[in-house]
Formats: structure tokens, C-alpha cells, sequence
């Protein structure tokens, strides 16, 4: 049995390391080093380009390195039959739900204006009323991030493109929902995966539906965000500010407008990681999964995108 981890920018050592100890018997490989194609069950990997897992004749799954699954979905030459399971680590949750209440807390608490009031040597308290906060998006990382913040006493609220109930939370459903639930929003988070659907829904129309002032936060995937529409809208004053860690292009080009932006505060996609060890073994837990013909724990619906 072998296994390929593919990815490209990033070293594959501590992989590597964690399928050594929990899978000695696996035949790992880093690419672009593959052993022959043709004996290749598995890929592991981030971005690997389109074609590229097109070219492994016999895999019987591949597996994403994190939560997302779009740049594999985008791929149309992977075939429909091959199973594609995203990551599913518990310290995706815990960076996603950290990454959250820090971007929640910091605005709320106004740090940014605190830090400049202290360089100025200004002793002045600041209004803190309590925000209404809407999550888009109430996947696995939505609802921890929405518990996490009511047990903090915020109010929190969700949107779905389903209307599937959350328990313990005022959830809307479906695009005919969207505008109420923008309507008393003043901090909104947006956590939904990315489909067809959700590309650019972060754009002119949504901004204009929040309450004057709201406060964004993107952690889902950067072409959610129109970012020319979150540009236009601080200038405005609709939108006071932003905390993103996901961009169309990435890295992020030294020439954008967001870098020079003091409202804006950009982070480099680190909203969320995935352990090495946790991640083997959840890998090691679908390959067994599929051997007993078996749906793994995070096999994508590909219709449904995600």
C-alpha cells in the first residue's frame, strides 16, 4: 500500500514522521518523488494542480490537508467515482474557534484604538456595548465558534444556505433570510465553505444589509469577499472595519490596498492548522474506513460542494 503527500510550498517532513510511527508498514512518499504511478492508493495533499491526481491510475481515495476542498473540487479531471475526504482534526476547531474570539474580542474591546490612545499617553475608557454578532456559515467550525462566543455572553446568531436548526441557536435559512439576519448583525463572521453559491456573497448588497458601522470578519475563503465592494464600503463608513485571513490571490500582492488600509488587519491564512499526528491518524482511520467499504469520516458530497 502507498501513500503520496503533495504539498508543494510546505515541508512534508513532520507527515512523513507521523505515518513512520503510526503506519510503519505504509509506503510514503513526497512529492514529486511518487514510486510508480500505477501503485500509488492514496494522495494526501494541498493544491496539487490541476491533473495532477488524474495521474495516479488506481487510487482509491484522496485526502485533503485541511478543512477546504475546493482546490481539489475545481479539478474536473478527477474522476467522479474517487472519494474525496477533507481533514478532520480537532485542532482545525480549536485554531478556527481561538482565531474567532481573538477577532471578536479585539474589536469589541476596541484594542486597536486603546494601542493608539497609549502611544498618545490618552487615559480615556472607551464605549463597550455589547455587539450582535451573526456566523455564516454552520458547519462544524460555525457552531464551535458560535458556543464559544455565548458562553462568553455575546449574542450570536447563525445563517445557513439550508436552514438546518442548530441546537441552541437562532439559525436562518436560505437566501430569502439572508437580509434579516444582516439586519441586526453588527460583528459579521464568515465561516461557509465554498461553493458556487458563496463565491462574492460578501459584496456591496450584503455590507448595505448590516447595521451602519458592522464590523467583518472573513476566515472562510477569500473569493466570498468582493474586495473591492469592502473597500468602497469603509470609505463609506457602512463598514468600520475588518479582520481577514483568506484572500482571492495568496500571498497577498505587496501592492494591495489592504496592507496600507489601517482599518483592515490582514493575518496570512492561519486562522486554522492541522496537527501532523492528529491528522495521520484521522487519515489512517478512512483508509480503513474504505478497505471495509465504509464511508470515512469527512468524505465530501460533491454536489453539494463540501
Amino acid at each position: 500500500m502507498s501513500l503520496v503527500i503533495i504539498r508543494k510550498n510546505a515541508p512534508t517532513a513532520p507527515w512523513q514522521q507521523a505515518f513512520a510511527s503510526q503506519a510503519p508498514d505504509l509506503a510514503v512518499h513526497a512529492w514529486p518523488e511518487t514510486g510508480p504511478l500505477e501503485e500509488v492508493d492514496y494522495v494526501l495533499c494541498w493544491a496539487p494542480g490541476a491533473g495532477e491526481i488524474a495521474r495516479y491510475p488506481n487510487l482509491k481515495a484522496v485526502f485533503s490537508l485541511g478543512a477546504g476542498v475546493d482546490h481539489l473540487l475545481s479539478d474536473d479531471t478527477i474522476p467522479l467515482h474517487l472519494p474525496i475526504v477533507r481533514m478532520v482534526d480537532k485542532s482545525i476547531t480549536d485554531g478556527m474557534v481561538q482565531y474567532v474570539v481573538m477577532s471578536v474580542l479585539n474589536h469589541h474591546r476596541r484594542m486597536n484604538e486603546m494601542r493608539a490612545n497609549q502611544a498618545e499617553k490618552i487615559w480615556q475608557k472607551l464605549d463597550l456595548s455589547n455587539p450582535q454578532i451573526g456566523i455564516m456559515g454552520m458547519g462544524g467550525l460555525g457552531k464551535a465558534s458560535a458556543r464559544a462566543l455565548a458562553a462568553m455572553g455575546y449574542r450570536v446568531r447563525g445563517w445557513n444556505r439550508s436552514g438546518r436548526p442548530v441546537e441552541g441557536l437562532e439559525v436562518f435559512g436560505g437566501a430569502g433570510c439572508l437580509k434579516p439576519f444582516l439586519a441586526e448583525t453588527d460583528i459579521l463572521i464568515s465561516l461557509l465553505p465554498h461553493t458556487e453559491e458563496t463565491i462574492g456573497i460578501l459584496n456591496r448588497e450584503t455590507f448595505a444589509a448590516l447595521r451602519q458601522g458592522a464590523y467583518i470578519i472573513n476566515a472562510g475563503r477569500g473569493e466570498q469577499l468582493v474586495e473591492e465592494d469592502l473597500l468602497r464600503a469603509l470609505r463609506s463608513g457602512q463598514i468600520c472595519g475588518a479582520m481577514l485571513d483568506v484572500f482571492c490571490k495568496e500571498p497577498l500582492a505587496a501592492d494591495h490596498p489592504f496592507w496600507g488600509e489601517e482599518r483592515v488587519t490582514v493575518t496570512p491564512h492561519i486562522a486554522s492548522w492541522v496537527d501532523p499526528v492528529a491528522g495521520t491518524a484521522h487519515v489512517l482511520r478512512a483508509i480503513e474506513a474504505i478497505k471495509h467499504c465504509e464511508i470515512p469520516e469527512g468524505q465530501v458530497d460533491r454536489t453539494a460542494g463540501y
